[in-house]
């Protein structure tokens, strides 16, 4: 049997698009499993987020932890003396400022917040 360019490259594209979907809802099943347990661990007061009213990382990390349902408070550096100070003190390149029981993390990574709850456990 004679083999055809455009049959393989057919092929090679077939696959190429199932290994795309097939990543995409493995990636979707972990954040779900992380979301779950992130919100199960976190308390008001454990996670607040140091926010730019322009920021569009923000934007996403907030619809993040809304579509999960974690507990987190959100101040802006734009509106709250405090929150501008504590963002300038930690010398932070950009927003989201994420503190996770008092340990600040840059941007949001589920794995990383996740690994700070299970780490630092229940304060006290």
């Amino acid at each position: 049997m004679e083999r055809s360019p455009r049959r393989e490259l057919i092929a090679f594209a077939a696959v190429a698009i199932a290994a795309t979907l097939a990543f995409g809802l493995w990636q979707g099943r972990r954040e779900a499993r992380q979301g779950e347990e992130i919100a199960r661990l976190a308390r008001l007061g454990d996670i607040r987020m140091v926010s730019s009213q322009t920021c569009v990382f923000c934007d996403r990390a907030r619809l993040w932890f809304d579509t999960h349902h974690v507990a987190y408070s959100e101040c802006f550096i734009e509106r709250d003396g405090a929150c501008a100070a504590q963002y300038r003190a930690q010398n932070s390149p950009g927003t989201p400022l994420i503190w996770v029981r008092g340990q600040p993390q840059l941007g949001l990574s589920p794995t990383r917040l996740l690994d700070a709850l299970r780490e630092q456990g229940r304060p006290g």
